[in-house]
């Protein structure tokens, strides 16, 4: 349980913040640090470094004065060359143009013959210096001449210890180190109670999910701390509502299946008691009675059939048998089975066949479908009116659309024609029948076609039904 614990604070989004914000204290004071101790150590060498050669500037200057590579006997000079040897904790040597060593400070190779690299870069090429950090000595070749001579009369060669510079910069790394700890330590702090502080709008949003799961919260959450948290609950309450209405629907569809399945076997029992309860019926009368309850079958039957389909369609279990079909035919054959039932009311079926058409489509599902908004249109039409059909295409859709002269959908409802079981007009539409699923199962046929229906309405005008559908089925 600790180990989960553990693991789950380290892949959460405080610990990634805390980390971003030490590495933002910690790699700035460590570069600062480094830069500083960097900078002192190059300009205490270059100060050393001046230093030096001014020293032997005014040393060169009295040796060519007293002619000193030609007479190394006078004291005043030796005197100097010592000290300064002494004073930075190094070692000085004489060299004529000979490269003869004519003194040294450690008494060792006077006398003897120096070709030093940097002697030899003095001669050539004036001044040479060398700067050896692991060795922690500094060695400086500075030429000796006259202002009268051009030629180099000889060189100094200067090695002393850069250990004291060193030390300094020990001392500063110790400090720095040091430094670095306390902002480690400050860090950490600091980035662990800031990534709690930024993070805290974040809990309070899952605090909010989780209190509406357990049913304490019924109202819309709200963390309008950051854009981010705003977006995320503003994404959360439009599923929520979304679920609420479908939660809505599903209670609604449940009553109407209910209310539907319900009505046909009430009225088969009355009329089945009427029968029953009466003695010698007259036959009329029985036969009259069993149709009634023949016909209330068939309704129940095809509110049951339609419901099953509805039920493969949600499931995506109903398999469409494609095959490359002409539309115009496909609509002249519908019309033409529908035209007796809109000649018992005068009413006109027109079809407007722009081009030719030929895609691919489930012929018996893509058939119901366009027969169900038909048949629609002829049930909600007023007498002697008109039904028209048109079908045409582009390079990539083919459109159909059934337009009708009826009674028009009032505003209000054509959000809501593709619902299961609603009717605009519940007293009217039980006088016309159906089980109102057909635009329910037209809208899930279409879908399945990967096409698009829409509906355009006003009431008393007429309605049209537009349906849009690529030309080349592709799973």
């Amino acid at each position: 349980m600790v180990t989960k614990k553990k693991t789950k604070f380290f892949k959460s989004l405080r610990f990634r913040i805390m980390v971003i914000l030490v590495i933002l204290g910690i790699v700035p004071g460590i570069i600062a640090t480094q830069l500083m101790i960097g900078n002192y150590k190059q300009q205490a060498i270059e100060v050393r470094t001046g230093e030096i050669r001014t020293q032997c500037a005014i040393l060169c200057n009295q040796i060519i004065k007293e002619n000193y590579l030609n007479d190394p006997s006078p004291e005043s000079i030796n005197s100097k060359l010592e000290v300064l040897a002494n004073a930075y904790g190094g070692r000085i040597m004489l060299v004529d143009r000979d490269f003869k060593v004519v003194k040294d400070t450690y008494n060792v190779d006077e006398g003897k013959i120096l070709i030093s690299p940097k002697v030899v870069k003095c001669f050539k090429s004036g001044e040479a210096t060398d700067y050896r950090e692991y060795g922690q000595t500094l060695e400086l070749a500075v030429p000796v001449r006259s202002a009268d001579v051009p030629q180099m009369q000889g060189a100094l060669l200067v090695n002393i210890s850069t250990s004291a510079v060193m030390a300094t910069v020990s001392e500063l790394e110790q400090r720095g180190m040091l430094i670095v700890g306390i902002i480690i330590v400050l860090s950490v702090f600091l980035a662990y109670i800031l990534a709690a502080v930024l993070v805290k709008p974040l809990a309070r949003v899952t605090k909010s999910i989780e209190d509406l799961t357990d049913g304490y919260q019924k109202d819309e959450i709200s963390v309008p701390d950051y854009t981010e948290t705003e977006l995320i609950t503003d994404a959360f309450n439009k599923m929520l509502t979304r679920m609420k209405v479908l939660d809505e629907s599903r209670s609604e569809f449940v009553s109407n299946v209910s209310h539907e399945l319900k009505t046909p076997m009430t009225s088969m029992k009355v009329l089945a008691d009427s029968l029953v309860g009466q003695e010698g019926v007259p036959e009329e009368l029985y036969q009259e009675f069993m149709r009634d309850i023949t016909a209330e079958i068939d309704r129940e039957n095809r509110i049951i059939t339609d419901l099953l389909t509805l039920v493969k369609m949600d499931k995506k279990s109903a398999d469409l048998q494609i095959s490359h079909m002409n539309i115009n035919q496909l609509l002249e054959d519908i019309l033409k089975r529908l035209r007796p039932i809109a000649d018992k009311r005068n009413i006109d079926l027109i079809l407007d066949s722009f081009r030719p058409v030929e895609a691919d489509v489930d012929e018996l599902k893509f058939t119901s479908a366009i027969s169900n908004l038909v048949e629609n249109a002829i049930k909600y039409n007023v007498d002697d009116g008109w039904v028209r059909v048109s079908i045409d295409a582009d390079h990539k859709d083919f459109y159909v659309t059934v337009a009708d002269s009826g009674m028009g959908i009032p505003e209000d409802s054509l959000d809501r024609i593709f619902e299961r079981f609603y009717r605009v007009d519940k007293s009217h539409s039980r006088e016309i029948g159906g089980t109102g699923l057909g635009l329910a199962i037209t809208r899930s046929t279409i879908t399945m076609h990967h096409g698009v229906i829409k509906v355009f309405s006003k009431e008393g005008e007429g309605t049209t039904f537009s349906v849009r559908v690529p030309l080349s089925y592709i799973p």
